[in-house]
């Protein structure tokens, strides 16, 4: 069983209090931008284990009577199909489901704002597509002189030409799928609207990381760090923060390099009162007083930073992001003295590999592939590849036997089955990879529950994976990624291609 290292209660009941006493600051009418990820924060709850990956939706349903919700994507992010990594979809298809995942929390969407707008056709047909399932929708353009020409955004011509997103609702919070959304200038632009109405409306950020009362150099913090590395966001003491009232926080470089620039915004709107002093001072974050065992997020930390820094170097290889995104990462771990075998399961699945390929037992291509698992109660299975399945499929299918209890040498799926499968992808489908990928293996799996009690009890299994650690020595497939995925195994891997093949079907 995993060790717990954060209070999940607690700190839901303690920013559910912070964020009522913000609102009641500003004449009950606040601004709140959400950063991070607003359902399945899966960061969060792996660096802060007993943290809910859902406790922001847990917070809402909590404030359920007091807030609107309204989502901001950037109109770039829709027209270049940026992908959100941990689902692996774009930005667009990342706020449908948003849409869908509040609905079924009992949560509804006030709008959604499509910001720095340029009548793109993507996303145009975005626009469209929302509007006529009956969804609000407002765009608002970027802001000629933006962040900078303070007189023009104050004006007119600046927030005054954004459409003004109507509310009734105390709280109204801003959420997007990703950084660079215009979560921050749709808020200040609401209050702007508010203050040219008589309200004397307010703005606030709820961001969890990085945590602002633990140390700059505490793991769970560099973590963040990692996270971060293909935007280079590094983390620092605010100073506005330490010259206001003598005291050390910790923010992270956007936001304290912004702040004159807010300050200065905030200072045209509102009265000096509502001002605030610091970046420190706009957030609302209780997640390091909800921290009740260092050591246990500290390592989690560390193994959250290794995990960083193989999908990055997977990333470098495929060409999507560059080679200072992987040495950032790199100098993290050397400043935290870990090394990427630090993560049990890697030599476990290299091993593997190289069994394989002592045995000749090899995949369609001839390449060599291990996978490691560890199991909830630290046990690592391993697995490799063949002509008849996936390294992955190997792993997953050996850690359910053990589970299980069943023998090693059992067969879960029929031979039949597999050959029929095999048949499908080679004679129908045309495939020229004919093992089978995790996907297809517990679809087939599936098949062979009817006369096969050893396979259901496996299948039954399955969702004791979620949560475990796995490594490959290969980059996944996109039916292994997606079948891993979907059973909650937290998955890295070595950045060796699978095959020689440019495109894989």
């Amino acid at each position: 069983m995993k060790k717990i290292g954060f209070d999940n209660d607690k700190y839901l009941q303690e920013q559910a209090d912070a964020i009522i006493d913000r609102a009641s600051r500003f004449d009950n009418k606040l601004y709140l931008e959400f950063g991070g990820k607003l359902v399945f924060d899966y960061h969060a709850s792996r660096i802060l284990p007993g943290f809910d990956p859902n406790v922001k939706i847990k917070l809402l349903q909590r404030l359920k009577d007091k807030i609107d919700i309204v989502i901001c994507i950037y109109a770039g992010d829709i027209a270049r199909k940026k992908i959100r990594a941990d689902f692996g979809i774009t930005y667009d298809a990342d706020t449908l489901k948003l849409i869908d995942d509040l609905r079924d929390w009992g949560l509804e969407v006030k709008a959604i704002c499509v910001t720095r707008y340029e009548e793109q056709p993507a996303v145009k047909s975005f626009i469209n597509k929302l509007k006529r399932r009956g969804i609000n929708v407002y765009t608002h353009r970027a802001i000629k002189g933006y962040p900078t020409e303070i007189d023009t955004i104050i004006s007119d011509d600046g927030y005054g030409a954004n459409a003004y997103i109507e509310s009734d609702k105390p709280i109204v919070i801003i959420t997007g799928p990703g950084p660079g959304s215009g979560k921050m200038a749709t808020c200040l632009s609401q209050v702007y609207h508010e203050h040219e109405r008589g309200v004397s409306a307010g703005y606030a950020k709820f961001e969890t990381f990085p945590i602002w009362s633990i140390p700059l150099k505490h793991p769970i913090n560099i973590a963040y760090e990692a996270a971060t590395a293909d935007i280079a966001d590094f983390n620092q003491v605010d100073p506005f923060h330490l010259e206001a009232y003598g005291e050390a926080a910790i923010n992270y470089n956007r936001d304290v390099e912004i702040f004159p620039v807010v300050k200065r915004i905030m200072s045209k709107i509102m009265d000096n009162s509502q001002l605030y002093q610091s970046p420190t001072d706009m957030g609302v974050n209780r997640a390091g007083f909800a921290i009740c065992d260092d050591d246990v997020c500290c390592e989690a930390s560390k193994q959250e930073i290794i995990r960083r820094y193989f999908r990055y170097k997977c990333e470098y290889a495929m060409g999507l992001t560059d080679k200072q995104t992987v040495d950032r990462v790199k100098l993290l771990m050397n400043e935290l003295e870990i090394k990427a075998e630090d993560r049990c399961m890697v030599e476990a699945a290299r091993k593997a590999a190289s069994d394989a390929e002592d045995q000749e037992d090899k995949g369609n291509e001839g390449v060599y592939c291990g996978a490691a698992l560890q199991l909830p109660n630290g046990q690592i299975v391993t697995g490799k590849n063949s002509p008849l399945m996936h390294a992955a499929s190997s792993a997953v299918l050996n850690a359910i036997k053990k589970l299980g209890g069943l023998p090693d040498e059992l067969l879960l799926i029929s031979p039949d089955v597999i050959e029929s499968v095999g048949s499908l992808k080679r004679d129908i489908l045309k495939s020229k990879r004919l093992s089978l990928d995790l996907e297809e293996t517990m679809i087939a799996l599936s098949v062979s529950m009817p006369g096969n009690p050893s396979a259901r009890l496996a299948l039954e299994k399955l969702e004791m994976l979620h949560g475990c650690e796995m490594h490959i020595t290969h980059i996944p497939t996109p039916g292994d990624e997606a079948g891993l995925r979907k059973l909650g195994v937290n998955l890295t891997c070595d950045s060796n291609f699978a095959g020689k093949n440019l495109f894989v079907d």
